[in-house]
């Protein structure tokens, strides 16, 4: 295996400063109205500073580096947008401890726009549950490196999310294939012992605990219900906000997350899935989509050969597969 402890430095180091303009921009722009007229430019605002301060990291640490994300800053350059400009602007500068610099940054954030066929690159999304941000809830800053195709290394930024008991809300995640998964705090960066993280071990399903998106519109809830039925699982479903869910799955606070496709056209965007995959299979568990087959990250920016995602502690990953086809074939 190849060493990855350059990449990893500088993958948490994106995560880090990432999640810390999240939170700047969540306490500076998030309010109660803002929420009450469901107001998105606060996560307009920390989708783009996000964005700006993973990748200058990167090109700092690894400027060869291509970036697949979500963003660029075609919109942000338009007239109109002066004033979220201003403050994205304003937020990656207090963050990174730089000049404001309003091209630099707007160059930052296209730095993200590169096409997902090389045989090297990361893919961000530096928002993962937008409606979790606005609801002062759940969220998480996504980064992954693949490789040749393969997911090889990601980190997961949930600042939202408690690391250990008693600590201020923000942990990290982090998955290096063939390496394990490791936690940490999220904004302790003098305390570099990374904790191991594993899956839980059950046998049965019907010991396993879901976990699903508190939106229904990403998920098939209903046929959620009834494969949770099948599998003789009773417990309540852990709904949780964004890749968080992952590292819920990879920490053993649940054992199974579903993604079901809301439609037959549908497909995952690769950001919003690689970063997660990897920490729970380093943790020992198993990702595929709904008919059991791997994550297939060779088809650009979009998973287009998979459909929906099952995700579990790997013990009991064929019979969860079989019941969802099982419900899928009655639909």
């Amino acid at each position: 295996m190849p060493n990855r402890q350059e990449e990893l430095i500088a993958a948490v180091a994106a995560v880090r400063a990432a999640s810390r303009v999240c939170v700047a921009v969540q306490d500076r722009l998030v309010s109660p109205e803002t929420i009450e007229k469901k107001d998105k430019s606060p996560v307009t605002v920390a989708d783009f500073a996000s964005q700006a301060v993973v990748c200058a990291t990167l090109a700092k640490h690894l400027p060869e580096d291509a970036v697949v994300g979500e963003e660029d800053a075609a919109e942000l350059r338009e007239e109109g947008q002066e004033a979220v400009r201003k403050v994205v602007v304003e937020q990656v500068a207090a963050v990174l401890g730089t000049p404001e610099d309003e091209k630099q940054v707007l160059d930052w954030i296209d730095r993200g726009g590169a096409n997902a066929s090389g045989k090297r690159y990361w893919t961000l999304d530096p928002i993962d549950g937008t409606k979790g941000f606005l609801r002062n809830d759940q969220y998480a800053v996504a980064l992954a490196l693949i490789e040749d195709g393969e997911v090889v290394l990601g980190v997961l930024g949930c600042p939202k999310l408690p690391f250990g008991s008693g600590s201020k809300p923000g942990a990290l995640f982090c998955g290096i294939r063939d390496a394990g998964a490791f936690s940490a705090s999220l904004w302790d960066e003098s305390d570099e012992t990374f904790t191991p993280i594993s899956v839980s071990k059950i046998q049965a399903t019907s010991e396993a605990r879901f976990c699903e998106s508190v939106e229904s519109g990403h998920s098939n809830q209903g046929q959620s219900a009834q494969i949770a039925s099948e599998l003789g699982i009773t417990t309540e479903p852990f709904r949780i906000d964004s890749q968080c869910k992952y590292a819920a799955v990879a920490c053993g606070e649940a054992s199974i997350y579903l993604r079901m496709p809301t439609s037959a056209e549908y497909r995952e965007k690769i950001w919003d899935h690689a970063a997660g995959m990897i920490v729970v299979e380093s943790a020992g568990g198993r990702v595929t989509d709904i008919s059991g087959n791997p994550l297939d990250f060779t088809h650009g920016r979009k998973l287009e050969e998979n459909r929906g995602v099952i995700a579990t502690c790997g013990s009991i990953h064929d019979d969860v597969v079989a019941a969802v086809q099982n419900v899928v074939s009655q639909t």
